[in-house]
């Protein structure tokens, strides 16, 4: 691994959040302040929104840190499309009410009792809820009804709402959301960090891990590297990683912008479903035997067949069906990276035809 090559502690770039490595990007700052405030406030709604792999969960992880544990009682959930009853039975469960049994008018008793007894105890509870593009409507409308538990004037429970983009705008067109709407007290959005920050962000990564200088990179690197990722830091982490990867295997003390975009043109070969954004939203392909250019730029139908009503109607229908098929790939294969390059334990695979079995811990 390039970590031992380069005498590094750790793994710098590794697609697991770790708030060790936390880094305060313009963005970042601006989303810490709006939790500040929110957390100050001691009620309501605090909605935090961004792309795939903006930093979502780093921030929690760092706010989780920061926090005074001796004034709140922390409760974090990721969102997989929980129903509203099943999202009550895990609040009561994280509170140590045993749901089992109760029905929903007992079980919402049992949870009001529950952030009685952390009132007590001179906390408040915060509730954060990750991935919330995924609650039903039905869920989040739970999630309203217990924002409402108050003793002595005092909301017993703030909750902090993480979700992709596609949240933030059902949050602000949804009619059944108004009630929840008027109750968000900060809502920021997490942006892709800017090109001047690149550097100063694989350099802090990198000395969290010890690195003293080798391997150096030259000026147009950070470039490249911006380019190659559009400043969002799971993408910087992914082609950082393996621009280091390839630095260790050649042995290279330098790293420019040249390797960074070999490597580049590697991985959108591999996965070319995972190339660059080179703007919002837009995305550039790698061909790799014309297929990938073919499908990332359909070719124009001709003007005389786009006049037709119904061919206009028929391609715009299977436009959405490609762009929506397009973003499902897109996540199941971040997802698959991101298991990939983890530091969990992987299955074991045993020889095929003389292949030499590989282990995780090779």
């Amino acid at each position: 691994m390039y970590d031992e090559h380069y005498g590094l502690t750790g793994r710098p770039f590794q697609l697991t959040p770790d708030p060790k490595f936390w880094f305060e990007t313009a963005t970042h700052r601006k989303a810490m302040a709006y939790l500040g405030y929110g957390l100050a406030q001691g009620e309501g709604f605090i909605v935090i929104t961004g792309d795939i792999g903006a930093g979502k969960t780093t921030l929690v992880g760092h706010l989780m840190d920061t926090i005074d544990h001796q004034r709140l009682n922390a409760i974090k959930l990721v969102s997989t499309a929980i129903e509203a009853d099943d999202l009550l039975r895990i609040v009561a469960t994280e509170l140590q009410v045993d749901p089992a049994g109760l029905t929903k008018a007992e079980l919402l008793t049992a949870i009001e009792r529950g952030l009685h007894a952390v009132a007590r105890t001179g906390k408040r509870t915060l509730l954060i809820v990750d991935e919330a593009q995924a609650l039903p409507v039905s869920a989040l409308e739970e999630l309203r009804m217990l924002s409402n538990f108050q003793a002595g004037g005092h909301a017993l429970l703030q909750i902090v709402l993480l979700g992709q983009p596609e949240f933030r705008d059902r949050l602000h067109g949804s009619e059944r959301l108004e009630q929840l709407r008027q109750r968000v007290i900060a809502i920021h959005h997490l942006d892709p960090m800017e090109e001047h920050e690149v550097s100063e962000y694989l350099a802090h990564r990198l000395s969290v891990v010890g690195w003293t200088g080798n391997p150096d990179f030259a000026d147009d690197a950070f470039a490249a590297f911006f380019a190659g990722s559009a400043g969002v830091p799971r993408r910087l982490n992914l082609l950082a990683g393996r621009v280091m990867l390839y630095a260790a295997i050649e042995d290279l003390t330098v790293i420019d912008a040249a390797v960074v975009q070999s490597v580049q043109r590697d991985l959108e070969g591999d996965l070319p479903m995972l190339a660059t954004d080179t703007g919002k939203g837009a995305a550039t392909f790698a061909p790799v035997s014309g297929t990938a250019e073919s499908i990332a730029k359909p070719t124009p139908v001709a003007e005389a067949e786009r006049t037709d009503p119904a061919i206009a109607d028929r391609i715009a229908a299977l436009e959405a069906r490609v762009e929506l098929q397009d973003k499902a790939l897109r996540r199941v294969l971040t997802l698959l990276v991101d298991w990939i390059e983890s530091d969990d334990d992987k299955p074991e695979y045993a020889p095929i035809r003389g292949v030499t079995a590989w282990h995780d811990a090779a």
